[in-house]
């Protein structure tokens, strides 16, 4: 399965498919050529970079296929062993290529990443214009072998990389602390200012709502004072109009009375004192306008006799 047979004389023109076919002994022969996927090792390939190192690659594959289409042509130009031909010696040439333009730093470092993709696109572009229908599905460069002096002076070179990027990671980590524990600071301290401006908040309002309230406090107090200032006043201003309408001549005459009556002084004892009787007429008017008015009403407290005198001036 998967292979092509060609019957060989002098070279027929058609090949055959897997099966039972009939030949001609000791006349016609065949050689078989395999047109699925199959891997050819290139080993032991040598290759001197521009420094003029030499060194060796242990083994390239090429995973290659050939179009049943293009057998012919490809057998009839480069025989049945068209691999050794356009694979093998390809390999050879157009890794020298490639050596011969480089230094082993980038052969063996640098640019060891990009040389099977670099082999694969040489070969497949030779392979296209030279043997149409082979088709180079990938090629796999293994390491190549240097001088012993070299690969030690690259392992230790490695090393010293190895320490540099450890240190590095290390600094890194460090600094990444360092960042986390700055982060953790700011966020802290923001935390604690926005406590502070919360809490400083917090009292402008209680500050803000107890100056409302005292205001509103004056305002009501304001109100009250100022109200009962009015109502004084206008009681002052209505008694005022009271008086005034009061101020007539009966009226000062009934206050003239009442004053006389309220003009009254108690004496304790059994005479009328003489102060107020003189032996002239003077004496006879007043004892003729007064009267004398004798009570028993304290008799318990032991006062003998109260003589009241009420006097009227006139």
């Amino acid at each position: 399965s998967g292979l092509r047979l060609k019957f060989l004389r002098a070279l027929l023109t058609t090949t055959s498919g897997p099966g039972f076919h009939l030949m001609l002994p000791f006349i016609t022969t065949y050689k078989s050529v395999q047109t699925t996927l199959q891997t050819d090792e290139v080993k032991n390939v040598p290759c001197g970079t521009s420094g003029g190192v030499m060194i060796y690659f242990d083994r390239i594959e090429v995973v290659n296929y050939l179009i049943p289409s293009a057998v012919y042509d490809i057998v009839r130009n480069f025989t049945a062993d068209y691999d050794k031909a356009l694979i093998f010696n390809k390999v050879h040439h157009e890794l020298n290529q490639f050596c011969s333009v480089h230094s082993l730093q980038e052969v063996y470092i640098g640019l060891f990443d990009q040389i099977d993709e670099n082999l694969k696109l040489t070969l497949q572009e030779d392979l296209t214009s030279m043997a149409p229908g082979l088709i180079i599905q990938a090629v796999r460069v293994t390491k190549p072998n240097i001088p012993e002096s070299i690969r030690r002076n690259y392992e230790l070179m490695e090393s010293e990389k190895t320490k540099l990027l450890i240190s590095q990671q290390t600094q890194k980590v460090v600094e990444k602390e360092a960042e986390t524990e700055r982060i953790k600071a700011v966020i802290e301290a923001e935390k604690v200012a926005q406590v502070a401006e919360i809490k400083y908040g917090q009292k402008v309002m209680e500050k803000e709502t107890e100056k409302k309230i005292s205001e509103i406090e004056d305002s009501a107090f304001l109100a009250r004072q100022k109200a009962k200032a009015d109502a004084e006043f206008y009681t002052a201003q209505r008694v005022a109009e009271a008086n005034k309408l009061k101020l007539t001549p009966e009226y000062l005459q009934l206050m003239k009375y009442r004053a006389i009556a309220a003009n009254s002084k108690i004496y304790f004892g059994n005479d009328i004192p003489q102060m107020f009787v003189d032996s002239g007429s003077a004496g006879s008017s007043i004892k003729a306008s007064c009267r004398v008015s004798w009570s028993n009403k304290y008799q318990k407290e032991k006062i003998d006799q109260v003589f009241i005198l009420f006097c009227c001036f006139t």
